[in-house]
Parts: C-alpha cells; sequence; structure tokens
C-alpha cells in the first residue's frame, strides 16, 4: 500500500532553524554604513551637475580639433608650394655657382 503525503516534508526545528539563518545573514544598517552612502550619493549628484559643463568642455575641444584639421588642410599645400619653390631656387643657385666656376677658371 501507498501512501501520499500532503504538507511539510520538514520537522518545526529544522524550520526555525532555517528562518533563523536567513534572517540573521540579512545584517542591519548601522552608521558605518550610512557614511559611505551619503559619499556615494554626493558623489552621483557631483556627476551630474558637472557632465553638462564636461560635455561643453568636449564639444570646444572637437571643434578645435575641427579647425585645427580645416586649417591644416589649408596651408599644406601652400607650404608644399614654397618648398618646391625653394628647391627650385636651390637648384638656380647651383647652377649659377656652377656657371661662375666654369667663367672663372677661363678668364
Amino acid at each position: 500500500m501507498k501512501r501520499l503525503v500532503v504538507g511539510s516534508m520538514t520537522t518545526p526545528e529544522y524550520s526555525g532553524w532555517w528562518s533563523k539563518r536567513v534572517n540573521d545573514n540579512i545584517s542591519e544598517p548601522n552608521s558605518e554604513d550610512v557614511r559611505p552612502m551619503e559619499d556615494c550619493e554626493l558623489r552621483i549628484e557631483f556627476l551630474e551637475v558637472n557632465e553638462e559643463r564636461w560635455n561643453e568642455q568636449l564639444h570646444y575641444s572637437q571643434n578645435q580639433v575641427r579647425s585645427r584639421d580645416y586649417i591644416m588642410g589649408k596651408v599644406t599645400p601652400q607650404i608644399r608650394e614654397v618648398a618646391d619653390h625653394l628647391q627650385t631656387l636651390a637648384i638656380q643657385a647651383d647652377m649659377l655657382s656652377v656657371k661662375y666656376e666654369l667663367e672663372s677658371d677661363r678668364g
């Protein structure tokens, strides 16, 4: 003959022990825990207040970089032109120097 057991399979002592154990694991807030929590809340408030200022600084810096890139894009070809012109002048100066030496050797 089989029996069907309905209800709790634990003893009252086990149930009492289990509920005491679970409740013992929950720490009570103390004054030492309250101070770090206040510090965290103040930090969060500080970060939220300063977020807009930091975003403005970020956008300002990004605009400066864009401006610098634009200027560099305009100036770079001009610098290349000047460098090419200086190279041409250096070649002409070398040619004149050789020509002068040849003429001075002749006479």
